[in-house]
């Protein structure tokens, strides 16, 4: 059952049935006599209260399963759709007489009045949603894409992520002309890229990368004492290039080397 299917007339009609459901509690009628009023409700009387009243609301119920299911069901040959607006109706048409055949010395209950209007609001919806497009709408809208995220903002799960990239792409790969920042090269040119490609040392530009599995980050002095480790999933700035490896910063500001390389994506 997909309840995404209902329309706003489906709402008319669910709410019809619930006003419904609670006049049958109310005061049906009051009989004055002998100095005394005496008042009932529908289920004082069950062909009232199950005959009319509960045949809307299961009427109702009938309307609104018959639209959430996957194709419309029928009964000898009737969609249930149908079958539940005739039952609306026909409670309509009952608490009408009752409303206004009253006998004297006895009083119209809010439960009749109110069951009457609910009734009529029921059966009304149920056979106007299929001609009225305002009551087609969805009941449920749609769940609306996630808006893009503005330039240069900066996720809360990310250390100084500029933005995802597209792919990841290999570390020292050069970007083809016309080819946008951060597109996957094609397997020729990845595969046949030498090692002189690499950008030397004097042209290096910052970029921001991540790591694909934890790797330490060694001082800058040699030390070989870890002073950080690189997690993966968050980025890093790098900030210097020193032969194969690459000085980088943390989310903390501080430096070090890192040596392995192999694998990162950069940004």
């Amino acid at each position: 059952m997909n309840i995404r299917s209902l329309t706003r007339g489906d709402g008319v009609v669910i709410g019809a049935a619930v006003v419904l459901f609670i006049a049958s509690f109310l005061s049906f009628q009051s009989i004055s006599g002998y100095g005394s009023t005496v008042s009932r409700n529908a289920w004082d009387d069950l062909g009232e209260g199950l005959g009319i009243y509960m045949g809307a609301v299961i009427g109702g119920a009938l309307i609104v399963v018959n639209r959430c299911l996957p194709q419309p069901r029928k009964v000898l040959g009737l969609d249930l759709g149908q079958v539940g607006a005739g039952f609306g109706v026909l409670a309509a048409w009952s608490l009408l007489w009752s409303l206004i055949d009253v006998p004297d010395g006895v009083s119209a209950g809010a439960g009749l009045i109110l069951g009457f209007i609910a009734a009529a609001v029921l059966a009304g919806g149920a056979i106007a949603t299929p001609l009225v497009p305002a009551l087609q709408a969805a009941l449920v809208p749609a769940a609306k894409p996630a808006a893009p995220q503005p330039y240069g903002a900066q996720p809360p799960s990310g250390y100084g992520y500029p933005g995802a990239p597209a792919a990841p792409q290999p570390y020292g790969a050069q970007p083809q002309p016309g080819q946008p920042f951060g597109q996957p090269q094609p397997a020729a040119a990845q595969g046949a890229a030498p090692a002189a490609a690499q950008p030397a040392a004097g042209d290096f530009s910052p970029f921001w990368f991540a790591v694909p599995v934890t790797r330490p980050l060694f001082a800058e002095d040699g030390s070989p004492t870890p002073i950080a480790e690189l997690a993966p999933g968050t980025w890093y700035l790098a900030v210097e290039q020193r032969g194969p490896a690459l000085v980088a910063q943390t989310q903390d500001g501080r430096r070090g080397v890192l040596q392995d390389t192999s694998g990162i994506q950069r940004g």
